[in-house]
């Protein structure tokens, strides 16, 4: 099922949870909205799925406006963050709980229920664990059996409020795997908030960037962190250095970065910021020519595939960041208080908003 979002926009009191949102999700594919708190990513999840709703603009499900329709009738299953689990059912009557509580015209038989919540149970590899209750399980197995409940009412839409967000790390990474293998399996439409980088950058086939209630960008997990849109979206996304400056007419200046910005051909004197990410800075032992920053090694930590180092500009400017590869450290056999020097490889532009020509 495809969903469109047409122009939603939510207030509470004085504060503005969503200023115009439009989004269109393709059926059968799994979204992130991804963005910090505050950011509308929750409030946009539950005025799709009829929880909330909306001062303005519309929901449409497979083309058809279903802004006024009822919870129930809009075929949709939600994930809640804490579970939600009944904690005096078992495993089996929790997940049994929407089928049985249908309308009587439309509740399958028992012998149905039961086949379907232990085929659900064997879906989410907890087949053995019918019997128990939710306090008998750990947080990856209730978040396991909520998201079987929520299949169990066969719904056409998934959505889920930050899933994993109050699991350990190395359960969350095991989860996150095992969300994109399912999804992959039952070709859902799926939406899924967070607030972790990386969990979108994993599991999402399309990223939604939100800030203060707007869509920063949308586009696939590399779209996103490659080629950000924004200078939110380039912060977000990861660590990243900058440089300021000055441009004019395409020219940019910034310390000892000269460069050529043809996409601000038209900007006369403004100050600009140029936004590179860490792995992207060369580090070289002798001065590289034009472009090219002396810096000394303040600090390097060298556990894992790749070493950072944190570098003190001579001029004066901004620490750099920058991350190499264990063997191209090795290779500069580098020490703290050592002189380098350093190039950025795929600098960003930006200019303020309120630039005027």
């Amino acid at each position: 099922m495809s969903i469109e979002i047409r122009n939603i926009s939510k207030t509470f009191g004085s504060f503005v949870a969503l200023r115009d949102v439009s989004l269109s999700v393709p059926a059968g594919e799994l979204v992130a909205l991804l963005g910090p708190s505050g950011s509308g990513k929750t409030t946009l999840l539950r005025i799709i799925a009829g929880l909330e709703v909306a001062d303005s603009g519309s929901v449409l499900f497979d083309g058809q406006d279903s802004t006024v329709r009822r919870i129930g009738d809009r075929q949709v299953g939600f994930v809640f963050q804490h579970y939600a689990l009944f904690r005096h059912m078992t495993v089996f009557e929790n997940v049994a709980f929407g089928l049985r509580v249908r309308p009587r015209h439309e509740r399958p038989s028992k012998a149905e229920i039961e086949r379907r919540v232990q085929e659900l149970l064997e879906l989410v590899h907890l087949g053995s664990l019918a019997k128990r209750y939710p306090s008998q399980l750990s947080g990856g197995q209730r978040q396991r059996i909520a998201l079987a409940r929520a299949l169990a009412v066969e719904p056409k839409v998934l959505l889920l409020d930050e899933p994993f967000g109050s699991l350990d790390a190395k359960v969350r990474q095991e989860l996150r795997r095992w969300l994109r293998q399912l999804h992959d399996e039952l070709q859902i439409t799926g939406i899924f908030v967070t607030h972790d980088q990386e969990e979108a950058l994993e599991v999402a086939d399309q990223v939604v960037v939100m800030n203060e209630g707007q869509v920063e960008q949308v586009g696939t997990p590399e779209e996103v962190y490659d080629q950000p849109a924004t200078p939110f979206t380039y912060n977000f996304l990861g660590s990243v250095n900058l440089f300021r400056g000055r441009v004019h007419e395409g020219r940019v200046q910034m310390g000892a970065i000269e460069m050529f910005a043809p996409e601000h051909i038209e900007v006369r004197h403004s100050v600009a910021v140029g936004y590179v990410r860490p792995h992207e800075m060369a580090v070289e032992r002798q001065n590289g020519g034009e472009s090219t920053i002396e810096a000394t090694v303040r600090y390097l930590h060298a556990v894992g595939p790749t070493v950072r180092l944190e570098l003190e500009r001579s001029d004066g400017g901004d620490l750099i960041e920058a991350h190499l590869s264990k063997e191209r450290y090795r290779e500069l056999d580098l020490k703290i208080g050592e002189t380098v020097f350093v190039k950025p490889q795929n600098l960003r532009v930006f200019v303020p908003d309120n630039y005027q020509i």
